[in-house]
Order: structure tokens, then sequence, then C-alpha cells
């Protein structure tokens, strides 16, 4: 049976419920699953917070007897290794499902493919790659720490109209003048609530005292572990960060030679040792966890083999320029308000195209394409992402 335009009609779908967990799921990917018989959608389920259950063993509970000769839509193969649950292709093929339709196939050596032959060997009818470019932007979090290694990256950046993205020399703990308005806010707030962990530099947590949380109402509870690339240990035991790390866990990355971020504060760098070590004493009694990778590929390692599967980087100019030159950012979200900065701001390390024009600022890096733009209120987003 060839693929249909209600294959792909009912696939959006399924992508679109995907959403709903990610950065929920611990290890295990956000996946959507629908039972469709008839016409009609009789289950749907995505996977539960924390990875368990399957999206697939859900929808096909709430179909009950409804699920045999129906079909199912997942976006992601259906697992078929024995975990801590039995594996869902064999589920499907006891639920007596006539055919599955599958996004993409699992990258994860324990299935990649094995799943999809449980079914087929069953005589249920599969398709596969329906919708695959959209099912690879969906999960690219899970895609990137399966095949790389790493999580997969997020820059966010709010550039002003005269193309910065703060003022120099505003007071610790004062605050950024805001770039953009409520509504564009609210949409970095729902990428915190998406993400595993956000990172920002020193010079960003000094000057701001960020918080670094997700504060949407009902969201509060999907914050993100926080990072912050401190070398020298400087982050104060009074800041925000800190104070609530018991709450909302904080990492402190000691790199070697870390991003210097503009405004930030270095006399800390005379520290002795016992001043250190007592500073380091200090953050990890109020709950911080300190790490001292020797470099940022080392320190993404190191998040992907805990779990991280996403990492959204905030601030500043200096650690965004960082991670484009490693060749570490995946996507980029850049934000236009409509304030101006004028004297004295920090010049954004990339633009909007018609922003600027004769400036020598990039407006994006090579090995990026415009994947889509959007309004909110007076602001405008422009999404890239990596093409190769």
């Amino acid at each position: 049976m060839a693929v249909t335009p209600e294959d792909r009609r009912y696939m959006a779908a399924a992508l679109r419920l995907s959403r709903w967990n990610t950065g929920l799921t611990a290890t295990n990917p956000s996946v959507a699953a629908l039972v469709v018989s008839d016409g009609a959608i009789v289950g749907q389920a995505v996977t539960a917070p924390g990875g368990r259950p399957h999206a697939e063993t859900q929808a096909l509970a709430i179909a009950g007897d409804r699920a045999r000769g129906a079909t199912l839509y997942v976006t992601l193969e259906p697992c078929s290794h024995h975990g801590r649950t039995p594996p869902c292709a064999n589920a499907i093929v006891a639920a007596g499902v006539a055919r599955v339709v599958v996004s993409l196939t699992d990258p994860d050596p324990r299935v990649s493919g094995r799943g999809l032959a449980i079914l087929r060997e069953a005589g249920i009818t599969v398709e596969s790659g329906v919708m695959e470019e959209e099912g690879r932007r969906a999960l690219s979090a899970y895609l990137m720490r399966q095949t790389r290694g790493r999580p997969h990256v997020t820059l966010k950046l709010a550039v002003s109209a005269d193309g910065m993205i703060g003022r120099q020399g505003h007071a610790p703990g004062e605050g950024q003048l805001a770039i953009t308005g409520p509504a564009a806010r609210a949409q970095s707030h729902v990428l915190r609530a998406e993400s595993d962990a956000i990172l920002v530099g020193i010079g960003t947590a000094l000057a701001d005292d960020p918080d670094l949380t997700c504060r949407l109402p009902g969201l509060e509870h999907r914050s993100p572990l926080r990072i912050v690339l401190d070398r020298h240990l400087a982050l104060p035991v009074t800041s925000k960060l800190v104070r609530t790390a018991h709450a909302v866990p904080v990492l402190i990355a000691a790199l070697p030679s870390p991003p210097r971020e503009e405004g930030a504060r270095r006399a800390d760098e005379g520290a002795t040792p016992a001043e250190h070590t007592a500073r380091h004493q200090a953050l990890t009694a109020a709950g911080v966890e300190i790490l001292a990778p020797e470099s940022l590929p080392m320190l993404l390692a190191a998040l992907a083999a805990r779990g991280i599967s996403s990492l959204l980087v905030e601030g500043g100019a200096t650690v965004a320029k960082s991670f484009l030159e490693a060749g570490l950012v995946d996507r980029i979200l850049l934000f236009t308000g409509a304030t101006t900065v004028g004297e004295g701001g920090i010049d954004s390390p990339l633009r909007h195209p018609d922003i600027g024009a004769e400036s020598s600022t990039a407006t994006a890096p090579a090995g990026f394409r415009l994947l889509r733009t959007a309004t909110f209120g007076p602001d405008r987003l422009a999404e890239y992402e990596r093409s190769s």
C-alpha cells in the first residue's frame, strides 16, 4: 500500500503531539503514536515523563480491541530490545495492528531496523520515511546524542534594532536592557521548558544575575539544568543561581581557557589556591555541581553521557562566538527587537539580514540555512538550521 495524503496528515498530527513532553523524557526521545481505525483516532499517546511507558504501548492500551486491524502511526521506529519493559514491536504484533507507518528508523544500535523487521516478519505492512525531514527536526536532540555523542545545541540571541545584544557598563545585578517585548520573551521561556540544559558565560551571570528558569505559568517545573562557564568559580553564593541550586540544579563548567565576555569582572583571576578552594567548598555546599572539562567539546560529551540531549545557549556575545567558531551550533534563533541600544552597546555576533547592512557583522554563518521567520508583536524571529 502506497503512502497517502491521509498518512501524511496523521503523521503531522503525531509529530505535533510528540512535542508535548519534549525535555521531560530523560534519555528517551519524546515519541508520539496514533492508532487509527476506520478513519478515526481511537488511541493516542506520547512518551511519558521520565521515558516510560513508551507511546506505542499507551496508545494501544487506550485503543484496546479497536487496535486489531488498525493503522499505527509512530514518529520513531518501535523498540525491539528488552529493557525495563518488553519491546514495543512485540506489543504491536500482539495487538493485531495491520499496518504501521513510521517517520524515522531509530539509530540506537539496539533497535536500528530490528523493530521494523519484527513487524514485517509478523505480516504487518510497514511504511517508513513518512515526513522524514520533519521527523528529524522533531527528534533532533535525541538523534544528535545518539549519532554524535553530544547534545543538540540551539543558540538564542536577542538583537536590538541597531544590532546590539545589550549595553556595557550596567551595574552588576542591574539586569540588561530589555531588547524584545513580552511575547518574544515568552517564547524564550518555552525554549527553556523544551531544553534539557541552558548555558551562559560568567560575564552574563555576574552582570545580569539571571534566574535562567522557566517562569511561564504551569511550566515552572520544566526549568532546565543551568550551566555557567566559570573558570575561576566567580559565581557569587549570593546570586540567584546559587541560592536556588537545590530547587533547580546548577552546574559550573570550569574550562581551562573559558570564553571571556564583555563586561565580565576578572579581579578573581588573582585568587590564591586557598581562596579558590574556599569558593569551591562554598559553591558545592550550596548545591552547585562543578566540572572541569578541558574544552567545549568535552563539556558537551560529558553532558551527553549523563543524558542531556538538548542545550540552549543564551549568553553572551563571546560565548556565542566560541560555540559558533567551534562548529557546535546546530540551530540559531535570532530575535530582533524594536529597541535601539545606541552608544555603549555590545555588538551581536549575528544580525538579521536587513539590519546594519553596511556593517561587517555576518548575517548568518556559513553552513546554515534560513528555516522560517515569525513575528511576535513588534519583534521578529529568524530561525536557521545547520545545512549539513
